[in-house]
């Protein structure tokens, strides 16, 4: 008889070793949380690789929702200031960021949610920017 027992305690009969691999993923209890905007193809891939684990994630439209101050906080404990702005942006040439104070760019930050980069993804207190598969396969 061909199968494995998996971390999760779930007998996959008939499965390959990295199909059960998948097939166990999806009994993890994680709160994933999708910051992302519709225009970025980070946040589409973000999305369709937990699609395909069968994780199922919670996605917030960042131009039009943002952050809470207490999630930014939270995200950027984990990753630092510098990794949540995108600087490649048109609205940060509009309000001159590159020009003004660091609590200053903060405040614009969280008044202007187009100033963050794509996707930030949650689970808990961890947290990354970008398109992340690595960090994210180590996740529980």
């Amino acid at each position: 008889m061909r199968g494995r027992l998996c971390r999760a305690g779930i007998w996959a009969d008939s499965r390959l070793p990295h199909e059960v691999d998948h097939f166990c993923k999806k009994e993890k209890n994680m709160n994933i949380q999708i910051f992302g905007t519709s225009k970025s193809f980070d946040s589409k891939k973000a999305e369709r690789w937990f699609k395909e684990r069968r994780i199922k994630y919670q996605y917030i439209d960042l131009p039009s929702k943002g952050l809470s101050p207490r999630e930014y906080q939270s995200v950027k404990q984990k990753v630092g200031f510098t990794a949540l702005v995108n600087t490649k942006s048109r609205a940060y040439e509009d309000l001159y960021m590159a020009y003004i104070t660091p609590d200053a760019q903060e405040e614009k930050l969280l008044e202007h949610p187009e100033l963050f980069a794509a996707p930030i993804v949650r689970n808990g207190k961890e947290a990354t920017v970008g398109y992340r598969p690595e960090v994210w396969e180590t996740w529980e």
